[in-house]
This record gives structure tokens, C-alpha cells and sequence, in this order.
């Protein structure tokens, strides 16, 4: 992390493939990993709204940011709140489809208590997270639904995860050197906030704005906004615990205004030590177990690069070969998907894929030819014709100029 100095500190292509075939396919897997893309972006930078105005003694946000860094908090329990609004359109069933695509889980494949296909679904909507930890070994998360709910639990080297709505076990483990942990998601307001304060630098601006209290607790407002024009983000808001400094509860808003695209909060937290059996999980009667690589064996694609399908491996293979332009909020992502031709139009994808790509699909040209500017609210992609992609949390503007640049 760099030096703070004020309140206002200066502080993120198989070439020639043979097959036309083989091309079309990669085209058109790259509305979904652009998805992709736009969830994890999500998942660095998310909320806040404050009731309340406590007294709180005075601080600087370079003292706010260390207290979130010495933050020792290992046991708690609660409930968050998660919103997100992208922006989309309404996709119906589609958007299922795109979500389990991205991760990797066909029709006939897959498990749906897979975290990497269930946990898809926090991308879009409101959604409720029951959470409770015990030190680095146990965690539990629960998506509550309206008739089921989704549990993910790590306790020591075993991942859990059931869907009570299609009474279907995923179970992973993790080895010693913590290898596989990240199927254990970020969950909490302080997984979001330790991710989205990587990206201070010189080309953001970081204050104190008062305080909220959130969750029945007292807290500072920390705002983090880039000093750089281009960029998609407005500002991030962080309610931090004044006892613990735990971050409570966070907001991005974009620059173009309105809502905030990400809203994640707790609307109830207790720091006590969660009972034991909160942790314990063993598969209901009949229910269908999925151990962790059998998808692979299976010939199923995990969700994972390197067990991509074949008409994958020219994507895989542009992602190997993934290169970053610019710095701090205006950084571009930049590779090829080995695909000639863009992103296919909606009268050649067909159906609801076609129209989902022609409600989201802008035409643009620039000194690097024509393409196809794939939208969010905060995450925008330009696939060219030549079969590059750059995307990231910029304007479509940015987008042009960083694609004629690299020409």
C-alpha cells in the first residue's frame, strides 16, 4: 500500500485457428467471460448508509486505513445484505444459462451446490447472507432463497457446500499450505474493503467523512474516489467499527450517478465465538455428493482454464497472454481470443443469446478498426473484429483510445 501524507491522500489469442467453427466459439464465449470479468470486478470495490451521526473522536484517514489493517477480527456472526445493479436487462432464463456458463456447469453437468456456479448468482439482485466465523479454519455462508437455501462451510480441511433446494452435496478439501481456499467466497464487508484499498495509490483520494452507525454500531465513513477522469467508478463508501475497526458496510456508486451498482452490508453482527456445531455438516439422507475434480474426470469443464473445453482453447490461451494498460482506476485488461470477427450480432447468435447480445452491444470504430462495446454500469469490454478484447472499469471512450493505441 503506499504512503499516506493528508486526509486527502494520493494514494487497478491460437493464432490463425483452422477451423471457422473453432472461431465462432470463441466469439461467442466472450459475452460470458466478459461476465465474469464484471462479478469479480464487483466483488473488489462494494456500501454505505449511514443512520445516525455518533460522536466519534477525530481521525485522519491515513490512522482509518491502518486501523482496518490491524483489524484482528476472527470470530463473529451476523447477517449481510447484498445488492448489486449492474444494469443489465431483464434476461429472463437466460440469464441462468450465462451465470452457470461462466462457471463452467453445462445441462447435463455440474452440480448446482457448486460455489462456483451458486455463488454466480450474487452478481444480480438482492440477496441475504447469513455468516459466521471461528479463526482461518471455520467459516459458513448461507444464501437464504424464498423456499431454500444454499450453505458453503469450510471447517478445517473440508469445503461444503449444499443446496437444500436439489438436496445436492459439493465437498472439496484444502491442503496445508491453504491451497483451494478460495472456494471459501468473500462474503464480508471486510473482504470487499481489504480488496478495494489495494487500489489506493496516487490516483485516488481518500477522506474521512463523518460517521454512521451500522448494525447498531458506531462507525467512521471512509470515501475513496479516483482523482483520474475515464473511469467508471464514482466514489466507494466504508463504514468502519470505531472499537474494532472492522469494516461494517460498503457502497459503489457509479460516475454516471443513480443507484449504487454494489450495496453490501450487515445489517446484524455480534463479535462472540458462534457455536461449534455451527460448523459441523454431514450430507442428508439420498442426497447426490460431487467430489471436487470429478467434473474433470468426467470430461466436464470445471470452470477452471486449464480444463477448457477445446473449443475454449484459443480463449484459455489469450488469457494466458493477458496484459494490463494504464494505471491505477483507468487500467485496461487487455488479450486476444484468437476469434476473427468480433462479437457475433444478435441474428447470428439467435434467440435469447441474440437478443441478450443486441440489447447490450454498441458498434464502434476507431484507427483499430470496428467492434462491438459490451456495457454495465460500472464494467465496459470492446471486442474487435480482430478478435481483442479490452475491458475494464473505464468509459467506452478509454476503451477506443487504449484498442487505436495498440493497433
Amino acid at each position: 500500500m503506499a504512503p499516506y501524507e493528508s486526509d486527502d491522500m494520493t494514494t487497478a489469442r491460437e493464432a490463425d485457428e483452422p477451423r471457422a467453427g473453432r472461431r465462432r466459439a470463441a466469439r461467442y464465449v466472450v459475452p460470458v467471460t466478459v461476465m465474469g470479468v464484471a462479478a469479480a470486478t464487483i466483488g473488489l470495490v462494494p456500501a454505505i448508509a449511514s443512520s445516525g451521526d455518533p460522536d466519534l473522536p477525530e481521525i485522519t484517514a491515513a490512522q482509518l486505513i491502518e486501523k482496518i489493517a490491524k483489524s484482528d477480527v476472527e470470530r463473529l456472526s451476523g447477517t449481510v445484505k447484498i445488492t448489486t445493479d449492474l444494469g443489465l436487462p431483464d434476461l429472463g432464463g437466460l440469464e441462468d444459462s450465462l451465470m452457470s456458463g461462466a462457471a463452467g456447469q453445462g445441462e447435463d453437468g455440474g452440480s448446482s451446490a457448486d460455489p462456483s456456479a451458486k455463488l454466480a448468482e450474487l452478481a444480480s439482485g438482492t440477496h441475504t447472507l447469513r455468516i459466521a466465523a471461528d479463526g482461518p479454519d471455520r467459516q459458513k455462508v448461507s444464501l437464504l432463497e424464498n423456499a431454500a437455501e444454499y450453505s458453503l462451510i469450510h471447517n478445517g480441511k473440508d469445503v461444503w457446500g449444499y443446496d437444500s433446494g436439489s438436496n445436492e452435496v459439493y465437498h472439496g478439501t484444502v491442503d496445508a499450505s491453504g491451497e483451494n481456499r478460495e472456494q471459501q467466497p468473500p462474503a464480508t464487508p471486510k473482504d470487499f474493503a481489504e480488496e478495494a484499498l489495494k487500489s489506493v495509490d496516487d490516483t485516488t483520494s481518500v477522506t474521512v467523512d463523518g460517521t454512521a452507525q451500522v448494525a447498531g454500531r458506531d462507525a467512521y465513513k471512509l470515501v475513496v474516489k479516483p482523482r483520474q477522469s475515464g473511469s467508471t467508478v464514482g466514489a466507494i463508501s466504508i463504514a468502519v467499527d470505531h472499537r474494532t475497526g472492522m469494516p461494517l458496510k460498503f457502497t459503489l456508486t457509479p460516475s454516471s450517478g443513480g443507484a449504487a451498482v454494489v450495496d453490501v452490508g450487515f445489517t446484524q453482527v455480534s463479535f462472540g465465538k458462534p457455536a461449534a456445531s455451527t460448523f459441523d455438516f454431514t450430507p442428508p439422507k439420498g442426497a447426490k455428493v460431487t467430489e471436487d475434480g470429478e467434473l474433470e474426470q468426467g470430461g466436464k469443464h470445471s470452470g477452471k482454464p486449464e480444463n477448457a473445453p477445446k473449443s475454449e482453447e484459443g480463449l484459455a490461451k489469450g488469457l494466458d497472454g493477458l496484459k494490463t494498460l494504464g494505471e491505477g482506476w483507468n487500467s485496461i485488461a487487455t488479450f486476444d481470443t484468437g476469434g476473427e470477427g468480433g462479437l457475433p450480432t444478435g441474428e447470428e447468435a439467435g434467440g435469447d443469446l441474440g437478443g441478450f447480445l443486441g440489447s447490450l452491444g454498441d458498434q464502434v470504430k476507431g484507427d483499430f478498426g470496428t467492434g462491438t462495446v459490451f456495457s454495465t454500469r460500472l464494467v465496459n469490454a470492446l471486442i474487435t473484429e480482430d478478435g481483442k478484447v479490452y475491458v475494464g472499469t473505464v468509459t467506452k471512450d478509454a476503451l477506443v483510445k487504449a484498442a487505436d493505441a495498440g493497433k
